[in-house]
């Protein structure tokens, strides 16, 4: 079991990884990925219980799914260094025939990936009904999602809050990157979200809050989450994090939500990020 300073140069080495292949590709989306990857981190490396024979089906597993597919080069890095797949398979990332497209998919078959995604809004009701299957099927594991807080703008959203909590599937932890950056601005700006906590647990949730960028928060919040499963709610996580955590220029600002860095400024964020375990 990695302790907490393991699992942080874990973190930091996978915050390169992301750099690196944005930069490579002169595309896709570094802020958000940095903010969120003490998360990813946690979970793969320390949270989930799963297997990296990959299989579509999972039973008798944890399983993830990830809403807010545009952060998919953290999740890639993750899913690579934790064994799904050859690490040296992140350098095609957004590339021609790649596995790694910006937004996952699956008709290429990339293991860890169950569900294309990207398509805001749609997450969280794929979780719950393969939650609800588990449950069906006597499976114990847990399912987890991630969502973006500009996310919760989208309709759909609130459908799978009233059913989960309907049909009490207490084996769900869905986690808000709740960093108040969007595309367009600061989500208070763009469209308030209001008072989230007050909202989930208006919708029969247990809710919970996390320091995501501090790893033992990460840690000790996913267990604590992970202990409230089968009390008859699903379990909703408010992740306050910075977009672009660990590259001080990106930080901040929204800027970054989907703009890759030039040579300099890839030079410069890498400056900022010691290699750990070695760059793919």
């Amino acid at each position: 079991m990695p302790e907490i300073q393991e699992l942080e140069r874990i973190a930091t080495q996978v915050r390169r990884d992301i750099v690196r292949m944005v930069h490579s590709a002169s595309s896709g989306h570094p802020g958000g990925s940095l903010g969120c990857a003490d998360f990813f981190t946690a979970l793969y490396f320390e949270i989930l219980d799963h297997n990296t024979n990959f299989n579509m089906k999972g039973n008798g597993e944890d399983l993830f799914f990830l809403s807010n597919g545009h952060i998919s080069p953290v999740w890639y890095s993750v899913l690579a260094r934790s064994g799904y797949f050859p690490l040296d398979e992140l350098a095609t990332f957004r590339k021609i025939n790649t596995r790694l497209q910006g937004h996952p998919t699956t008709h290429e078959g990339l293991p860890g990936v169950r569900v294309a995604s990207g398509s805001l809004g749609q997450g969280l009701s794929v979780a719950a009904g393969a939650a609800l299957a588990k449950k069906l099927d006597g499976d114990k594991k847990i399912i987890y999602t991630l969502h973006g807080d500009g996310e919760l703008q989208e309709g759909q959203i609130w459908e799978a809050v009233m059913f989960a909590a309907h049909q009490k599937i207490d084996n769900l932890i869905s986690t808000v990157d709740w960093n108040n950056r969007q595309i367009d601005g600061d989500v208070e700006d763009v469209l308030s979200l209001g008072d989230l906590r007050a909202k989930f647990e208006a919708f029969g949730w247990k809710v919970m809050d996390m320091e995501g960028n501090n790893m033992s928060s990460v840690v000790s919040t996913l267990k604590a989450a992970k202990a409230e499963c089968g009390k008859g709610k699903p379990i909703m996580i408010l992740m306050k994090t910075e977009m672009g955590q660990g590259v001080d220029y990106m930080m901040g600002t929204h800027k970054w939500h989907g703009v890759a860095p030039n040579d300099e400024q890839k030079d410069i964020a890498l400056a900022q990020l010691e290699e750990t375990l070695g760059d793919y």
